[in-house]
């Protein structure tokens, strides 16, 4: 049987109805060994490397192994199950050596410092002198420099904290479907939306059981906490939830993350220091925007005294409301989301069940695309026939104003078993000019985990989940409309990590201005669109218990540096120490001892963001700075001002100096006022840019 995994190029469309577990390891290690001729045999015939004999080349071979390990990686998320997971577990090991082996290789680093020094390199065009000092910082960052025995002492600890990243996202992921509660007095679930109701029952149907389930899916999460009367029932799901693989957890410790995350921080702290940096944060900053740990927190420092003041003032009044309101004496953690509701319905006069009836899943898209088109003019055509990993997934294109096509993107929508949590964007395949000239389409997954249709109403969205969806659409804008022609800084490539979130954030602008809420709702019945009178509380609510949310954001942060920052021995002791000083700082409400967020912290210990989770309120920053372009010119869809983003920021991916890109987009550089001004700490508009250190 042919494998199809080694000729995807070929295919349209990905075939992910003919792809096994069988597959994965003969393709890499296929892949693998055809990257490794090729470029054996360039070395080896090229006497005077340059980039067309050379990079161009690379990223030509480095395209078809990573569009393979997409592919890979994404139905391991997606279609998890035994068999799939322990093939992705090995390839995993081997693709981390080869890529630390190809960091490491002497030969191919003096080729590209040969090109780096020609006199032929100052005629190189931006994006290709990018390329080549990119691949140079790598080589620093993979090693090039150490003795060989540390090398390999470096790749041994390379793939074990692949490996263990790996495992730590997979233990979340069974601790997640290992937990469950079965309700079959119907009475202990009132305040349940129908909508909540009706995806209990259908959970519990699916595992052949009679009442309504209750997991640790987000959407049956959301709902108890939300909604749900039975205080004791909202107490027993939200412990569950915060102690998911930890020694905590009520289903049993077999899950448990607590020494893989040792493991991984002492990893991450030993290869930092092989490469002469301090402790990890150093390390990570080295290819950020803010490029000092220094910066960082004082960036963080700034909004928490902002922020903490408004915080403990916002809990003083939910626990007042609680007690008068709600009956409830002692506020606890397990009671804020439901208390933070029912204020919210009776103060501002918005309730998320009825703004829910106005986002049907059909409806928000074809405003979500009718609002691109009045932004960037491109046109979305959905794709009717192609291979699915599900049966709920749905391909679209998407073409500019001169009918060129520009990108393709699957949506996986719904929430379901095997499937990893959360909401998140993958390349599939990213921009690339073939050695033949040829174009290869940007394709790109946008996955969440919303919850379905059922049998009694269509698939209605939450206006939280809405913002979800634009988010995530932000990053497929900015993997689909990318005009770099090398993958390695194409569309998200090679974009820093705490700049990558600016397209997603400001996406989420549109989902609270009036004109746009007028494409993407209508009553699912009624098919009316959202009153006015209900926009204005909708835009009220923006601004709800900001500082709350503030602060969870801030202890995620701060979290994730400090303990970056700490060394090796500190490690095995100091992780929860180092959450309960930073609750200390930031949180309003005393949590309970139990509480084990890290445990399931994948951002941090398997996503992406160690040492960065600061970017979501840094992108922030430049979002509302962005934003705010748009209001002074008076229209939110200004022409004028999407299309100096498309070209300035969306279409150049990863090809420039990003803070000399947004300079540019916006005429100054970051003002962090426009982040306080967004949620009202200040009220003031501030016109011109303040240089970012002077700010903090």
């Amino acid at each position: 049987m042919l494998n199809p995994l080694l000729n995807l190029s070929s295919y349209q469309f990905i075939p992910f109805e003919n792809i096994r577990a069988e597959h994965i390891q003969p393709a890499i290690d296929t892949i693998i060994a055809e990257n490794q001729n090729a470029l054996n045999e360039i070395l080896s015939t090229t006497n005077y490397p340059t980039f067309e004999n050379l990079i161009w080349p690379l990223e030509v071979m480095d395209s078809k192994l990573n569009e393979v390990w997409a592919t890979v990686s994404h139905l391991d998320s997606v279609m998890n199950s035994t068999d799939f997971h322990a093939a992705y577990q090995g390839a995993l090991s081997t693709i981390t050596l080869y890529q630390t082996e190809r960091g490491q290789h002497e030969k191919l680093y003096q080729a590209v410092l040969t090109i780096s020094k020609n006199p032929e390199f100052v005629q190189l065009n931006a994006a290709q002198q990018k390329i080549v000092d990119n691949t140079l910082r790598d080589f620093k960052l993979s090693g090039i420099a150490l003795s060989p025995d540390a090398q390999n002492h470096f790749k041994q600890l390379s793939v074990e904290l692949s490996e263990l990243e790996s495992q730590f996202e997979q233990n979340i992921l069974e601790a997640t479907q290992a937990w469950s509660l079965l309700i079959v007095d119907k009475t202990q679930l009132i305040g349940l939306p129908d909508s909540a109701l009706e995806f209990a029952r259908e959970q519990a149907k699916e595992r052949q059981e009679e009442g309504w389930l209750l997991t640790l899916d987000y959407p049956s999460y959301h709902a108890v906490m939300t909604y749900l009367e039975n205080r004791t029932i909202r107490e027993t799901v939200y412990q569950a939830y915060v102690t998911r693989a930890s020694a905590e957890f009520p289903a049993g410790a077999s899950w448990d993350n607590s020494e893989v995350m040792v493991r991984i921080l002492q990893i991450r702290e030993e290869l930092s220091h092989m490469l002469g940096f301090d402790h990890y944060v150093d390390y990570a900053l080295s290819v950020r925007m803010l490029k000092k740990a220094t910066d960082v927190n004082a960036f963080l420092e700034n909004v928490r005294n902002q922020a903490k003041k408004m915080a403990d003032q916002e809990m003083i009044e939910l626990k007042n409301f609680a007690a008068e309101d709600c009956g409830i004496a002692a506020l606890a953690v397990w009671d804020i989301a439901y208390v933070s509701e029912k204020m919210r319905q009776t103060q501002l006069g918005v309730c998320e069940t009825t703004l829910r009836q106005y986002f049907s899943v059909e409806n928000v898209l074809a405003g979500l695309f009718a609002i691109v088109y009045r932004l960037y003019g491109i046109v979305v055509k959905e794709i009717a026939e192609f291979d699915q990993w599900h049966g709920s997934i749905r391909l679209f294109e998407a073409y500019d104003a001169n009918n060129q096509l520009r990108g393709i993107f699957y949506i996986d929508l719904y929430v379901r078993p095997n499937k990893r949590g959360g909401a998140w964007v993958n390349a599939a395949r990213d921009r690339l000019k073939q050695l033949d000239g040829k174009i290869q389409i940007p394709m790109i997954y946008i996955v969440t985990n919303f919850s379905k249709a059922t049998e009694e109403m269509p698939a209605l969205l939450t206006h939280d989940e809405v913002v979800t969806l634009f988010h995530e659409f932000g990053h497929c804008l900015h993997g689909i409309f990318s005009l770099v022609d090398y993958p390695s800084i194409s569309g998200l490539q090679g974009v820093p990590w705490d700049a990558v979130e600016l397209p997603s954030q400001l996406m989420e602008n549109w989902c609270w201005e009036e004109e746009a809420l007028n494409l993407i709702t209508k009553h699912y019945q009624t098919g009316q669109i959202l009153p006015e009178a209900y926009v204005k509380k909708l835009k009220a609510s923006k601004v709800f218990q900001v500082g709350l949310y503030l602060a969870r954001q801030l202890e995620f942060a701060l979290f994730d540096m400090e303990i970056h920052m700490k060394t090796a021995e500190e490690h095995a002791v100091y992780i929860q120490e180092t959450v309960e000083h930073v609750r200390r700082k930031t949180a309003a409400i005393d949590v309970p001892a139990f509480n084990r967020f890290q445990n399931s912290f994948s951002h941090i210990f398997a996503g992406g963001y160690a040492a960065g989770y600061y970017s979501y309120l840094w992108s922030e920053v430049l979002s509302a700075d962005s934003f705010d372009l748009f209001k002074e010119k008076g229209l939110i869809f200004d022409k004028e001002v999407a299309q100096r983003f498309l070209a300035i920021i969306l279409e150049q991916g990863g090809s420039k100096d990003f803070m000399d890109m947004f300079m540019e987009f916006r005429g100054q550089a970051p003002n962090v006022e426009a982040l306080l001004r967004q949620y009202h700490f200040c009220k003031n508009p501030v016109k011109t840019g303040v240089d970012f250190i002077a700010q903090v």
